[in-house]
């Protein structure tokens, strides 16, 4: 049997960027790497990496979130952005969505457990809770799937001139250049590579935006939307 990689203490940056909630990120690094490797939310080999890869890298995503506004993190799995943004950022109202439970109860304890009361964790997948939600100003993402495929399921819980955010790799130019028509369609009207984390992260986190007009997700699902506000609007008069 494998010995468990053991989690390294937190690097000095993490002190500077977690601030007064430096303690909360050690716990759920820890957490991260007990319960998250036992429950299979991350692998093992992941573990030694932990601060620098995953809670550092997501992190820094902060630095291009606007103030005060609603997030929507997409296929939040462990909680990668969500919660290290939440632990940065008080300022916002962040909700994880995550289709599977063994993820989703995961991401509840480790909520009430760090007293993340700015955060709310939804079972479903994007494109069932679309009417549901509240639409957001800010979608997150972190390797969830290629970009056509996230901006269609993020794009539209976005609300009019909100913008999709999602930390990507090297492959994020090719993405973006391959997802053009796509975005598009779905009523993208800017899009951008970002680079943040400097003096945190090495490389630096790249990050893929894109901004949508006052129609998100497109002609088709702004029919869609208003089919599911009527009938919400049906639902609470009965």
């Amino acid at each position: 049997m494998t010995e468990a990689a053991e989690l390294p203490p937190a690097p000095e940056q993490a002190r500077a960027v977690f601030g007064d909630r430096f303690d909360d990120a050690v716990r759920y690094a820890e957490l991260l790497a007990e319960a998250g490797v036992q429950r299979g939310l991350i692998g093992p080999r992941e573990v030694p990496r932990l601060w620098e890869r995953h809670l550092l890298n997501c992190a820094v995503l902060s630095e291009v979130v606007p103030e005060g506004v609603t997030v929507c993190d997409v296929g939040s799995g462990a909680g990668l952005p969500g919660i290290p943004l939440a632990l940065v950022r008080e300022d916002l109202k962040i909700t994880l969505l995550e289709p599977l439970l063994r993820r989703t109860t995961f991401l509840t304890e480790v909520v009430e457990l760090l007293g993340l009361d700015h955060v709310t964790v939804v079972r479903g997948r994007a494109e069932e809770v679309m009417g549901k939600l509240t639409p957001v100003h800010v979608v997150t993402a972190r390797a969830v799937a290629p970009l056509d495929r996230l901006a269609a399921w993020g794009v539209p819980l976005l609300r009019p001139y909100g913008e999709m955010l999602a930390l990507k790799g090297d492959t994020a130019e090719e993405e973006l250049k391959a997802a053009g028509t796509a975005l598009s369609k779905l009523g993208a009207v800017e899009t951008s590579i970002l680079h943040v984390g400097e003096g945190v992260v090495d490389p630096l986190s790249t990050v893929v935006r894109v901004e949508v007009g006052e129609s998100p997700g497109g002609v088709r699902f702004a029919a869609k939307r208003a089919k599911a506000a009527r009938t919400g609007r049906t639902r609470r008069r009965r």
